[in-house]
Protein backbone atom coordinates (compact mmCIF):
# COMPACT_ATOMS: atom_id res chain seq x y z
CA UNK A 1 0.00 0.00 0.00
CA UNK A 2 2.81 2.39 0.94
CA UNK A 3 4.72 1.41 -2.21
CA UNK A 4 1.69 2.17 -4.40
CA UNK A 5 1.27 5.58 -2.75
CA UNK A 6 4.89 6.49 -3.44
CA UNK A 7 4.53 5.50 -7.09
CA UNK A 8 1.35 7.57 -7.37
CA UNK A 9 3.02 10.58 -5.74
CA UNK A 10 6.08 10.30 -8.00
CA UNK A 11 3.87 10.02 -11.08
CA UNK A 12 1.87 13.07 -10.03
CA UNK A 13 5.04 15.04 -9.35
CA UNK A 14 6.42 14.03 -12.74
CA UNK A 15 3.22 15.19 -14.45
CA UNK A 16 3.31 18.52 -12.63
CA UNK A 17 6.97 19.04 -13.55
CA UNK A 18 6.26 18.13 -17.17
CA UNK A 19 3.36 20.60 -17.25
CA UNK A 20 5.51 23.35 -15.77
CA UNK A 21 8.37 22.62 -18.15
CA UNK A 22 5.95 22.61 -21.09
CA UNK A 23 4.53 25.98 -20.05
CA UNK A 24 8.02 27.41 -19.57
CA UNK A 25 9.14 26.03 -22.93
CA UNK A 26 6.12 27.55 -24.67
CA UNK A 27 6.67 30.98 -23.11
CA UNK A 28 10.41 30.83 -23.91
CA UNK A 29 9.78 29.79 -27.53
CA UNK A 30 7.03 32.34 -28.20
CA UNK A 31 8.50 35.03 -25.93
CA UNK A 32 5.40 37.25 -26.11
CA UNK A 33 7.05 40.02 -24.10
CA UNK A 34 10.12 40.07 -26.40
CA UNK A 35 12.20 39.62 -23.27
CA UNK A 36 14.75 37.18 -24.66
CA UNK A 37 14.83 38.19 -28.30
CA UNK A 38 13.31 40.31 -31.05
CA UNK A 39 11.61 38.19 -33.78
CA UNK A 40 13.94 37.49 -36.68
CA UNK A 41 11.41 38.80 -39.21
CA UNK A 42 11.09 42.11 -37.35
CA UNK A 43 7.37 41.58 -36.72
CA UNK A 44 5.65 41.12 -33.38
CA UNK A 45 2.24 41.13 -31.73
CA UNK A 46 2.01 44.24 -29.57
CA UNK A 47 -0.47 44.10 -26.73
CA UNK A 48 0.86 45.77 -23.56
CA UNK A 49 3.64 48.34 -23.29
CA UNK A 50 4.31 47.69 -19.62
CA UNK A 51 5.00 44.02 -20.32
CA UNK A 52 6.89 44.46 -23.59
CA UNK A 53 8.98 47.59 -22.98
CA UNK A 54 11.55 45.65 -20.98
CA UNK A 55 12.31 43.45 -23.98
CA UNK A 56 12.31 46.34 -26.44
CA UNK A 57 14.66 48.32 -24.20
CA UNK A 58 17.01 45.36 -23.65
CA UNK A 59 17.10 43.99 -27.16
CA UNK A 60 16.92 47.08 -29.38
CA UNK A 61 20.06 49.13 -28.63
CA UNK A 62 19.65 52.54 -30.21
CA UNK A 63 21.36 55.88 -30.53
CA UNK A 64 18.15 57.71 -29.60
CA UNK A 65 15.56 56.54 -27.07
CA UNK A 66 12.13 58.18 -27.24
CA UNK A 67 10.34 57.88 -23.92
CA UNK A 68 6.86 59.06 -23.03
CA UNK A 69 3.17 58.39 -22.51
CA UNK A 70 0.46 57.90 -25.12
CA UNK A 71 1.39 61.42 -26.24
CA UNK A 72 4.36 59.92 -28.10
CA UNK A 73 2.60 56.74 -29.23
CA UNK A 74 2.18 58.03 -32.78
CA UNK A 75 5.85 58.90 -33.17
CA UNK A 76 7.68 56.29 -35.23
CA UNK A 77 11.20 55.16 -34.45
CA UNK A 78 12.13 55.35 -38.14
CA UNK A 79 11.15 59.04 -38.20
CA UNK A 80 13.14 59.72 -35.03
CA UNK A 81 16.16 58.05 -36.63
CA UNK A 82 15.66 60.01 -39.84
CA UNK A 83 15.54 63.34 -38.02
CA UNK A 84 18.32 62.74 -35.47
CA UNK A 85 20.46 60.21 -37.33
CA UNK A 86 21.57 56.75 -36.26
CA UNK A 87 19.08 54.27 -34.82
CA UNK A 88 16.09 54.83 -32.54
CA UNK A 89 13.64 52.99 -30.32
CA UNK A 90 10.31 54.18 -28.91
CA UNK A 91 9.32 53.18 -25.37
CA UNK A 92 5.84 54.34 -24.33
CA UNK A 93 4.07 53.88 -21.01
CA UNK A 94 0.44 54.99 -21.40
CA UNK A 95 -0.63 57.17 -18.50
CA UNK A 96 2.78 56.38 -17.03
CA UNK A 97 4.31 57.52 -13.78
CA UNK A 98 7.87 58.76 -13.34
CA UNK A 99 8.74 55.63 -11.37
CA UNK A 100 7.68 53.50 -14.33
CA UNK A 101 9.70 55.58 -16.77
CA UNK A 102 12.66 55.21 -14.43
CA UNK A 103 12.39 51.41 -14.61
CA UNK A 104 12.03 51.40 -18.40
CA UNK A 105 14.97 53.72 -18.90
CA UNK A 106 17.06 51.60 -16.55
CA UNK A 107 16.55 48.64 -18.88
CA UNK A 108 17.60 50.71 -21.89
CA UNK A 109 20.86 51.67 -20.18
CA UNK A 110 21.48 48.13 -18.87
CA UNK A 111 22.68 46.89 -22.27
CA UNK A 112 23.63 50.01 -24.22
CA UNK A 113 24.32 53.69 -23.58
CA UNK A 114 22.28 55.80 -26.03
CA UNK A 115 23.57 59.10 -27.32
CA UNK A 116 20.25 60.83 -26.70
CA UNK A 117 17.04 60.37 -24.71
CA UNK A 118 13.96 62.29 -25.82
CA UNK A 119 11.52 62.39 -22.91
CA UNK A 120 8.00 63.70 -23.41
CA UNK A 121 7.12 65.10 -19.99
CA UNK A 122 3.34 65.47 -19.93
CA UNK A 123 2.03 68.33 -17.85
CA UNK A 124 -0.58 65.91 -16.50
CA UNK A 125 2.19 63.54 -15.38
CA UNK A 126 4.31 66.36 -13.95
CA UNK A 127 1.55 67.63 -11.70
CA UNK A 128 0.07 64.44 -10.31
CA UNK A 129 0.94 62.45 -7.20
CA UNK A 130 3.27 59.49 -7.74
CA UNK A 131 1.33 57.66 -5.03
CA UNK A 132 -1.31 56.69 -7.58
CA UNK A 133 0.99 54.24 -9.37
CA UNK A 134 -0.31 50.67 -9.51
CA UNK A 135 1.47 47.33 -9.75
CA UNK A 136 0.78 47.10 -13.49
CA UNK A 137 4.50 47.18 -14.33
CA UNK A 138 5.87 43.62 -13.85
CA UNK A 139 8.94 44.23 -11.71
CA UNK A 140 10.47 40.83 -12.50
CA UNK A 141 11.01 41.94 -16.10
CA UNK A 142 12.82 45.12 -15.11
CA UNK A 143 15.36 43.99 -12.53
CA UNK A 144 18.82 42.52 -13.14
CA UNK A 145 18.19 39.30 -11.20
CA UNK A 146 18.21 36.38 -13.70
CA UNK A 147 16.56 34.16 -11.10
CA UNK A 148 13.42 36.24 -11.48
CA UNK A 149 13.10 35.11 -15.11
CA UNK A 150 11.25 32.08 -13.77
CA UNK A 151 8.43 34.45 -12.84
CA UNK A 152 8.09 35.19 -16.55
CA UNK A 153 8.46 31.61 -17.77
CA UNK A 154 6.01 30.24 -15.21
CA UNK A 155 3.41 32.95 -15.32
CA UNK A 156 -0.29 32.73 -16.06
CA UNK A 157 -0.35 36.05 -17.90
CA UNK A 158 2.72 35.12 -19.96
CA UNK A 159 1.11 31.80 -20.88
CA UNK A 160 -2.06 33.58 -21.95
CA UNK A 161 -0.11 36.14 -23.99
CA UNK A 162 1.84 33.30 -25.63
CA UNK A 163 -1.37 31.70 -26.84
CA UNK A 164 -2.68 35.10 -27.92
CA UNK A 165 0.52 35.84 -29.83
CA UNK A 166 0.37 32.52 -31.68
CA UNK A 167 -3.26 33.11 -32.67
CA UNK A 168 -2.60 36.68 -33.82
CA UNK A 169 0.40 35.61 -35.88
CA UNK A 170 -1.63 32.80 -37.42
CA UNK A 171 -4.16 35.29 -38.73
CA UNK A 172 -1.46 37.63 -39.99
CA UNK A 173 -1.95 40.36 -37.37
CA UNK A 174 1.73 40.82 -36.45
CA UNK A 175 3.09 44.35 -36.95
CA UNK A 176 6.47 45.73 -37.87
CA UNK A 177 8.38 47.27 -34.98
CA UNK A 178 7.94 50.76 -36.40
CA UNK A 179 4.16 50.54 -35.94
CA UNK A 180 4.33 49.36 -32.34
CA UNK A 181 1.50 50.88 -30.28
CA UNK A 182 0.62 53.47 -32.92
CA UNK A 183 -3.06 54.21 -33.39
CA UNK A 184 -3.14 57.18 -35.73
CA UNK A 185 -4.06 55.18 -38.85
CA UNK A 186 -7.60 54.45 -37.70
CA UNK A 187 -8.35 57.88 -36.28
CA UNK A 188 -9.87 60.91 -37.99
CA UNK A 189 -7.63 63.81 -37.05
CA UNK A 190 -9.87 66.81 -37.47
CA UNK A 191 -11.05 69.78 -35.44
CA UNK A 192 -14.57 68.34 -35.47
CA UNK A 193 -13.33 65.13 -33.84
CA UNK A 194 -11.25 67.09 -31.35
CA UNK A 195 -14.21 69.20 -30.28
CA UNK A 196 -16.59 66.23 -30.17
CA UNK A 197 -14.23 64.28 -27.92
CA UNK A 198 -13.56 67.24 -25.64
CA UNK A 199 -15.96 67.40 -22.72
CA UNK A 200 -15.86 71.09 -21.92
CA UNK A 201 -16.21 71.44 -18.14
CA UNK A 202 -18.37 73.96 -16.39
CA UNK A 203 -16.53 76.96 -14.99
CA UNK A 204 -15.29 76.20 -11.49
CA UNK A 205 -16.31 78.44 -8.64
CA UNK A 206 -12.93 78.22 -6.93
CA UNK A 207 -9.32 78.62 -8.05
CA UNK A 208 -6.73 75.99 -7.20
CA UNK A 209 -3.85 77.43 -5.13
CA UNK A 210 -0.60 78.13 -6.97
CA UNK A 211 1.25 75.70 -4.70
CA UNK A 212 -1.11 72.77 -5.29
CA UNK A 213 1.27 70.74 -7.45
CA UNK A 214 4.69 71.88 -6.24
CA UNK A 215 5.35 68.90 -3.95
CA UNK A 216 4.67 66.49 -6.82
CA UNK A 217 6.85 68.50 -9.19
CA UNK A 218 9.86 68.34 -6.89
CA UNK A 219 9.91 64.55 -6.79
CA UNK A 220 9.46 64.20 -10.53
CA UNK A 221 12.20 66.70 -11.34
CA UNK A 222 14.61 64.93 -8.99
CA UNK A 223 14.03 61.67 -10.87
CA UNK A 224 14.77 63.31 -14.23
CA UNK A 225 17.88 65.03 -12.89
CA UNK A 226 19.13 61.71 -11.55
CA UNK A 227 19.05 60.31 -15.10
CA UNK A 228 21.21 63.11 -16.44
CA UNK A 229 23.62 62.96 -13.53
CA UNK A 230 23.98 59.16 -13.68
CA UNK A 231 24.58 59.14 -17.44
CA UNK A 232 26.67 62.25 -18.22
CA UNK A 233 27.63 61.05 -21.72
CA UNK A 234 23.99 60.96 -22.84
CA UNK A 235 22.04 64.06 -23.90
CA UNK A 236 18.60 64.28 -22.29
CA UNK A 237 16.09 66.37 -24.23
CA UNK A 238 13.06 66.89 -22.00
CA UNK A 239 10.11 68.31 -23.89
CA UNK A 240 6.60 69.22 -22.85
CA UNK A 241 4.32 67.65 -25.49
CA UNK A 242 2.21 69.99 -27.61
CA UNK A 243 -1.19 69.77 -25.93
CA UNK A 244 -3.81 71.52 -28.03
CA UNK A 245 -5.27 74.89 -27.16
CA UNK A 246 -8.27 73.02 -25.75
CA UNK A 247 -6.14 71.86 -22.82
CA UNK A 248 -5.69 75.44 -21.73
CA UNK A 249 -9.42 76.08 -22.04
CA UNK A 250 -10.02 73.12 -19.75
CA UNK A 251 -7.35 74.30 -17.32
CA UNK A 252 -8.91 77.77 -17.12
CA UNK A 253 -12.46 76.50 -16.67
CA UNK A 254 -11.35 74.19 -13.86
CA UNK A 255 -9.59 77.06 -12.10
CA UNK A 256 -6.18 75.39 -12.44
CA UNK A 257 -4.31 77.97 -14.54
CA UNK A 258 -2.32 79.48 -11.64
CA UNK A 259 -1.38 76.04 -10.28
CA UNK A 260 -0.31 74.67 -13.68
CA UNK A 261 1.82 77.69 -14.56
CA UNK A 262 3.40 77.65 -11.12
CA UNK A 263 4.24 73.95 -11.56
CA UNK A 264 5.75 74.54 -15.00
CA UNK A 265 7.81 77.44 -13.72
CA UNK A 266 9.14 75.46 -10.77
CA UNK A 267 9.91 72.38 -12.88
CA UNK A 268 11.83 74.16 -15.61
CA UNK A 269 13.83 76.32 -13.20
CA UNK A 270 14.75 73.24 -11.16
CA UNK A 271 15.82 71.34 -14.29
CA UNK A 272 17.99 74.25 -15.39
CA UNK A 273 19.52 74.67 -11.95
CA UNK A 274 20.21 70.96 -11.52
CA UNK A 275 21.85 70.47 -14.90
CA UNK A 276 25.27 69.92 -13.34
CA UNK A 277 26.49 67.62 -16.12
CA UNK A 278 25.35 70.10 -18.78
CA UNK A 279 23.68 67.31 -20.72
CA UNK A 280 20.02 68.24 -20.24
CA UNK A 281 17.92 70.46 -22.50
CA UNK A 282 14.30 71.60 -22.02
CA UNK A 283 11.78 72.36 -24.77
CA UNK A 284 8.34 73.93 -24.35
CA UNK A 285 6.34 72.69 -27.34
CA UNK A 286 2.91 73.87 -26.13
CA UNK A 287 4.01 77.27 -27.45
CA UNK A 288 4.38 75.82 -30.96
CA UNK A 289 1.08 77.29 -32.12
CA UNK A 290 1.53 75.96 -35.65
CA UNK A 291 0.69 72.62 -33.99
CA UNK A 292 -1.26 73.43 -30.83
CA UNK A 293 -3.42 76.07 -32.46
CA UNK A 294 -4.49 73.80 -35.32
CA UNK A 295 -7.14 71.39 -34.06
CA UNK A 296 -6.96 69.42 -37.31
CA UNK A 297 -3.93 67.71 -35.78
CA UNK A 298 -5.97 66.39 -32.84
CA UNK A 299 -8.61 63.81 -31.97
CA UNK A 300 -9.28 65.18 -28.48
CA UNK A 301 -7.88 67.97 -26.33
CA UNK A 302 -4.32 66.61 -26.07
CA UNK A 303 -3.54 63.68 -28.40
CA UNK A 304 -2.10 64.63 -31.77
CA UNK A 305 -1.47 62.84 -35.06
CA UNK A 306 1.65 61.32 -36.56
CA UNK A 307 1.94 64.34 -38.87
CA UNK A 308 2.10 66.62 -35.85
CA UNK A 309 4.63 64.25 -34.28
CA UNK A 310 6.92 64.68 -37.28
CA UNK A 311 6.64 68.45 -36.99
CA UNK A 312 7.48 68.23 -33.29
CA UNK A 313 10.57 66.09 -34.01
CA UNK A 314 11.89 68.66 -36.48
CA UNK A 315 11.29 71.45 -33.95
CA UNK A 316 13.31 69.53 -31.37
CA UNK A 317 16.12 68.80 -33.80
CA UNK A 318 16.27 72.46 -34.85
CA UNK A 319 16.36 73.65 -31.24
CA UNK A 320 13.11 75.60 -31.58
CA UNK A 321 11.25 76.43 -28.36
CA UNK A 322 14.27 75.43 -26.29
CA UNK A 323 14.57 77.04 -22.88
CA UNK A 324 18.06 78.50 -22.90
CA UNK A 325 18.09 80.03 -19.44
CA UNK A 326 16.01 81.37 -16.58
CA UNK A 327 15.57 84.81 -18.13
CA UNK A 328 14.49 83.36 -21.48
CA UNK A 329 12.14 80.96 -19.70
CA UNK A 330 10.51 83.73 -17.68
CA UNK A 331 9.78 85.64 -20.86
CA UNK A 332 8.58 82.54 -22.74
CA UNK A 333 6.23 81.48 -19.94
CA UNK A 334 4.89 85.01 -19.52
CA UNK A 335 4.15 85.33 -23.23
CA UNK A 336 2.47 81.94 -23.31
CA UNK A 337 0.35 82.77 -20.30
CA UNK A 338 -0.80 85.98 -21.91
CA UNK A 339 -1.67 84.05 -25.05
CA UNK A 340 -3.79 81.34 -23.38
CA UNK A 341 -5.44 83.64 -20.86
CA UNK A 342 -6.65 86.04 -23.56
CA UNK A 343 -7.41 83.42 -26.21
CA UNK A 344 -11.00 83.47 -27.51
CA UNK A 345 -11.99 79.88 -26.79
CA UNK A 346 -15.71 80.45 -27.31
CA UNK A 347 -15.15 81.19 -31.00
CA UNK A 348 -14.26 77.52 -31.52
CA UNK A 349 -17.95 76.69 -31.14
CA UNK A 350 -19.37 79.46 -33.35
CA UNK A 351 -20.82 79.15 -36.84
CA UNK A 352 -18.22 81.59 -38.12
CA UNK A 353 -15.43 79.26 -37.07
CA UNK A 354 -17.03 76.32 -38.89
CA UNK A 355 -17.61 78.42 -42.00
CA UNK A 356 -13.99 79.50 -42.07
CA UNK A 357 -12.78 75.92 -41.63
CA UNK A 358 -14.95 74.67 -44.49
CA UNK A 359 -13.78 77.45 -46.80
CA UNK A 360 -10.12 76.89 -45.87
CA UNK A 361 -10.51 73.20 -46.65
CA UNK A 362 -12.06 73.70 -50.06
CA UNK A 363 -15.70 73.04 -49.31
CA UNK A 364 -17.97 74.40 -52.07
CA UNK A 365 -19.97 77.48 -51.19
CA UNK A 366 -23.61 77.32 -52.24
CA UNK A 367 -25.48 80.62 -52.18
CA UNK A 368 -29.24 80.47 -51.86
CA UNK A 369 -31.47 82.98 -53.61
CA UNK A 370 -33.98 84.98 -51.65
CA UNK A 371 -36.81 82.90 -53.14
CA UNK A 372 -35.46 79.62 -51.81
Amino acid sequence: MNHSYKRWACALLALVLMALLSCAALVWAVDPCLYFRIPADGKAVFFNERYQNAGLARNLPADTVLLGTSMVANYRASHVAEVFGGTAVKLTVPDGYLGEFDAVLGQAFSRHTPKRVLFGLDINILTRDEGGVTGALPDYLYDENPMNDVKYLLNRDALYYSAYTLLEKARGAAQILDDAYTWDAGTWWNHMTALENYERPDTAGETLPETAYLANVEGHVNTILSWAQTHPSTEFDVFFPPYSILYWDKTARLGETDAVFSALDAAVKALLAGNSAHNLRVFFLPAATEITGNLDYYCDYIHHSGDAADKALHLLQAGDFEVTGVEAWTEMLHNWRQFVVHYDYDQLWTDAYWWKWNIDHGAPIVWKSENE
